[in-house]
């Protein structure tokens, strides 16, 4: 071999054009198929990336051919290899006697094959190494040569990496791989996807993705197979879910596909990459049930225990957990302690009445089927029992959750056809179990498990405090209101001409009762006292307060005190009731709501809360005296609502009413005023609760509440009804309290009215005129009585009296006598000894009369006495028998 050297090769060309003839065009063409044929392949086969060249050597050992690819490969042009010696030229200094015996050798006929050391210029050190295949050749003329084959050996070296690389990749990779030619057949899997299906990797060569997925998704890898190799565009995270032998449980693959090309670029099949996400999958899994778990449980102290309603508790908890937690839930509570009983038998061993009180599904509309399929579904409202041998009565009995699976059986489904899996859980407060409320699933969702029910009992305790807190407040709030109704007049109040009519509105359940009342109260000579009062604050304090004032009121009322008189009392028994406090705060609200100083609901509720806070009994109150004979009402105002007056064709006119301050606060004599009310005139008397709310102000409501009282033509108890549907009562903020009266008076012929003369002949003359006025009423059976009464009265008004004396008979519903005289001292009764022949008259007046009593006049005091109407079946008290008893 000549000297010279070898050079590195670059990147070759690609020869010629593709001259491929395809099959098909060839059967076009009318080619026989068998039929040998010419045709050129595509560039980019394993000679571009060996990057092979040659040249030849003529008989004189000169290069006398040199290859468009070695100029290429080697960077040495043909003009510079042509006619020279390899060796020399090519071939360092010191390789190169070696180097002349190997050519000496090929030209006698002797291949060689080696590695050759070469550099592109005279002068360098060699750069590169090539492997050359020498093959001998001949001439036309017999001359020996020889055929050279140039391989750069970086090349070779490189390939060799990148197959190692490959190998290293496809053999040793943690994840399955697998190669797909273009006919979508397996060419190769790697030892992991063996490792995971079973047997070795060459047996599942030319197998499709059917031989080791499920139906279903070994066609959907083979639909993404083909739309890889058609389009070339990868597929990246593809889910797909099988089996491996010997195993029962099912795994989740990520597969990621994409398509292979050669080097001409032309597809030659589908890899694809198989990673195992069943475990990743899982711990998705149970990161996001703990996300919807944490996310439940803040949704559930959100949003449970806004109200203090036992059903409205019940219906949120079940809002909370369907269908975010389950498919169908409901809730049982012990129909006991819903009755208010502490403690009910059965209720240890899970065998007592429970009510359904909620009821939720996301799948249909009816309840939870039974065990059995003999057992009726429980409606919500429905009372029931657990059987003793149940899961759900264990779970009441235990206090612990019971998973109760479902599953079919020859008797029918446990749960029922839909639900797969339920959990019973107890509802636990403050050590004891409340109710039962149960989870379902159905099926297409997982069956509960360890966190499930850990989260179950979580929710249910939080509803059970809640339900029971809402158990607690209603048994308060029904005692609260029970002694607040007690307190209110029984029935339709009736008074002498006066037709009553009443309304009272407790608040909502959601609100604690309030400290409204309103009372009628019967006077001496046929008078009336009308009272309306709002005590400030809420709850059981605040109805014991205004039963407390209730009954002030009418022992004051009892004492025939004149309006302001009464209020002045009940001042002042308020504030010895009550300790110390902001009264003044309270005072200002107060009159604000009395008309004296507008002011909004806001300010109304501050006080009502510093009223809670403290030890103070403050209220508001209207207390009015009508008199059926004068047609006069007598009014006084401490701090209330001002009242309404409406006359035959006229508006609605709030009086005006000096407010005075609130019972409780002291420190200011409250006023009256004295208005005529006409016969056929409206009444209205009212708290706060009516007309304002936080809706509207108190302005726009009194403007409301009068516009509702301008039709006042029709029956008494249809203007209540009109009035609170005319306002918005709904709004459940306050209790209201409604009285109204319709004033008729009583009828000249009704009333007898006599002066008589402070002489003794008066007393006949007093005993003529009540016979005759009874007689003219058709009273004859009361006559007798009434003369032995009347004789007593007036002797007493002639020997302790002074001054004119007057006799007055009044005939409604009872008969009443008065006797007025000047002297303002009051009779006083004593029991009269056996020997004693005077101080009886008061005892026989107590004896023979239904009732009787003094009061003081402006001018002088009063005494009467009432005798009940006949009707026909009581008989009369003998005065004779009555007058012998005494002694």
């Amino acid at each position: 071999m000549s000297s010279g050297g070898v050079v590195p090769a670059q990147n070759g060309g690609r020869g010629g054009a593709d001259g491929r003839v395809d099959p098909g065009e060839r059967r076009r063409a009318g080619e026989p198929q068998g039929a040998p044929v010419w045709q050129s392949s595509r560039p980019g086969s394993i000679y571009d990336y060996i990057k092979v060249a040659s040249f030849s050597l003529g008989p004189d050992g000169r290069v006398d051919q040199w290859s468009e690819r070695a100029a290429q490969m080697l960077g040495i042009p043909a003009r510079h290899a042509l006619g020279k010696d390899p060796v020399e030229a090519f071939v360092p200094g010191e390789f190169r006697e070696t180097g002349r015996r190997k050519v000496s050798e090929i030209l006698d006929g002797r291949e060689w094959t080696g590695l050759v050391p070469y550099r592109r210029e005279e002068g360098r050190a060699a750069e590169g190494l090539a492997e050359i295949y020498v093959m001998p050749a001949e001439n036309e003329d017999g001359e020996r040569g020889a055929v050279c084959l140039v391989v750069d050996v970086r090349a070779l070296r490189g390939i060799e990496t990148d197959l190692a690389a490959a190998q290293a990749v496809f053999g040793q990779s943690p994840m399955g791989f697998t190669l797909f030619g273009t006919d979508l057949k397996l060419l190769r899997v790697n030892e992991r996807f063996a490792t995971v299906f079973g047997g070795p990797a060459s047996r599942y060569r030319g197998g499709t993705p059917h031989d080791f997925l499920p139906r279903p998704e070994a066609e959907r890898m083979t639909v993404a197979l083909r739309r890889v190799l058609e389009t070339g565009e990868p597929v990246s995270e593809m889910q797909l879910v099988g089996q491996v032998p010997g195993e029962d449980d099912r795994r989740r693959w990520s597969v990621s596909l994409y398509r292979l090309h050669g080097a001409s670029g032309r597809p030659i099949g589908v890899a694809a990459l198989a990673s195992d996400v069943t475990g990743r999958r899982r711990a998705e899994r149970e990161a996001a049930n703990a996300r919807r778990n944490l996310a439940l449980l803040n949704e559930a102290g959100a949003r449970i225990g806004n109200s203090l309603d036992l059903e409205t508790t019940a219906r949120t908890l079940l809002d909370v957990a369907v269908p975010q937690f389950c498919d169908l839930a409901s809730v049982d509570l012990y129909q006991g302690l819903l009755a208010g009983d502490e403690e009910q038998p059965g209720m240890s061993d899970g065998s007592a009445e429970l009510r359904r009180v909620a009821f939720a599904s996301a799948v249909s509309d009816v309840p939870l089927p039974g065990r059995a399929p003999e057992e009726t579904p429980v409606e919500p409202g429905a009372v029931h029992r657990y059987p003793f041998n149940s899961p759900c009565a264990a779970a009441l009995r235990t206090a612990q959750a019971q998973i109760i699976p479902g599953r079919e059986s020859d008797d029918g489904p446990e749960l029922g056809a839909v639900v797969h899996s339920t959990l019973a859980v107890p509802m636990v407060a403050r050590d004891t179990v409340v109710g039962l409320v149960q989870f379902s699933r159905t099926k297409g969702s997982e069956p509960f498990g360890e966190r499930d029910t850990a989260l179950a009992v979580e929710l249910a305790a939080r509803a059970a405090v809640c339900i029971d807190n809402a158990r607690l407040y209603r048994r308060e709030h029904e005692r609260a209101l029970i002694l607040q109704r007690s307190l209110l007049p029984p029935g339709d109040p009736e008074a002498a001409g006066l037709d009553i009519a009443c309304r009272y509105l407790p608040g909502t359940t959601a609100t604690e009762v309030g400290g409204d009342w309103f009372d009628v109260i019967e006077l001496p000579g046929h008078r009336t006292a009308l009272v309306v009062g709002d005590v400030m604050g809420r709850g059981l304090r605040a109805a014991v307060a205004m039963g407390e004032l209730r009954t002030a009121v009418r022992t004051l009322a009892l004492l025939d005190l004149e309006p302001a008189e009464v209020l002045g009392a009940l001042d002042e028994i308020a504030r010895g009731l009550g300790g110390s406090g902001d009264r003044g705060a309270m005072a200002r609200t107060a009159r604000s709501r009395s008309g004296a100083a507008p002011g909004g609901p806001a300010r109304d509720r501050s006080a009502a809360r510093t009223a809670d806070l403290s030890e103070v009994y403050l209220a508001t109150c209207v207390y009015a005296v009508y008199d059926p004979i004068t047609r006069r009402c007598t009014f006084a105002n401490a701090g209330h609502l001002p009242p309404v007056l409406v006359e035959e064709g006229e508006e609605a006119l709030l009086l005006d009413v000096p407010p005075g301050m609130p019972l409780g606060v002291g420190g200011e004599p409250f006023e009256e005023i004295e208005v005529e009310v006409p016969d056929g005139a409206l009444l209205a008397l009212y708290t706060d609760g009516l007309v304002e709310s936080r809706h509207h102000p108190l302005d726009e409501g009194l403007q409301a509440f009068r516009r509702a009282l301008s039709d006042s033509d029709r029956p008494l108890e249809d203007v209540c009804d009109h009035v609170l549907s005319a306002l918005d009562t709904s709004h459940g903020e306050d209790d209201i309290a409604l009285l109204m009266a319709r004033v008729h008076g009583l009828p000249k012929d009704a009333v007898g009215d006599w002066s008589l003369a402070p002489e003794p002949r008066s007393v006949a003359r007093a005993r003529e005129l009540a016979r005759d006025q009874l007689t003219d009423w058709g009273l004859q059976a009361l006559v007798d009585t009434t003369e032995l009464l009347v004789s007593e009265l007036v002797t007493n008004a002639l020997r302790h009296g002074q001054g004119e004396i007057r006799l007055r008979l009044l005939l409604d519903r009872t008969l009443v006598c008065e006797v007025w005289d000047a002297d303002l001292a009051q009779p006083r009764r004593r029991r009269a000894r056996d020997t004693d022949e005077g101080g009886r008259g008061l005892q026989l007046v107590g004896l023979l009369s239904e009732r009787w009593g003094s009061r003081r006049t402006p001018r002088g005091k009063t005494v009467w006495f009432e005798l009940t109407l006949p009707d026909g079946n009581a008989t009369p008290v003998d005065p004779a028998e009555a007058l012998l008893s005494l002694f």
